[in-house]
């Protein structure tokens, strides 16, 4: 095998397992969320009346949370990955809107000394995470979607 070759197999796979990493990181973040929501529903119900002024019912946190859950199945999979990974920036960029405020003031201290904000940080590096994934879908080789377009060239 040629120098040239060895490495863009190299990069390919290496592009494949950051893929495949950032990808199930992703959906491990968004599932944790989606779960609270079947295992915690009450909180989720306040959380929309106190955010959103909406009164969502006691059912909605359990019909919200089972869709997430399988758009992250679906996610940490690689499967429809334009869909599902569009998805995945569009329920946590909801998120980030909610929480806009505390993210231009990052530094806020409270009475006790403790920073107030900085776990909000983490939205945005999640948000940019999904938004990368989204854009390098096309590289994702070590996805469901990747290995079924190869089986299916195979049998063509």
């Amino acid at each position: 095998m040629s120098r040239t070759r060895q490495q863009s197999t190299t990069d390919h796979r290496r592009e494949a397992l950051g893929l495949l990493i950032l990808r199930v990181g992703l959906a491990w973040f968004l599932f944790v969320w989606a779960v609270n929501k079947i295992l915690a529903p009450d909180q989720y119900v306040r959380i929309w009346g106190f955010f959103h002024g909406i009164d969502i019912g006691a059912n909605m946190p359990y019909i919200m949370g089972s869709a997430q859950i399988i758009i992250c199945l679906a996610i940490a999979a690689g499967i429809w990955r334009a869909a599902t990974y569009a998805l995945g920036f569009l329920m946590h960029g909801v998120t980030v809107v909610v929480i806009a405020a505390s993210l231009v003031q990052p530094f806020i201290i409270n009475d006790q000394g403790f920073p107030t904000n900085r776990n909000q940080a983490i939205a945005l590096a999640a948000l940019a995470g999904f938004a990368a994934l989204w854009m390098l879908r096309h590289r994702d080789h070590w996805s469901f979607d990747a290995w079924w377009a190869g089986k299916k060239a195979k049998t063509e």
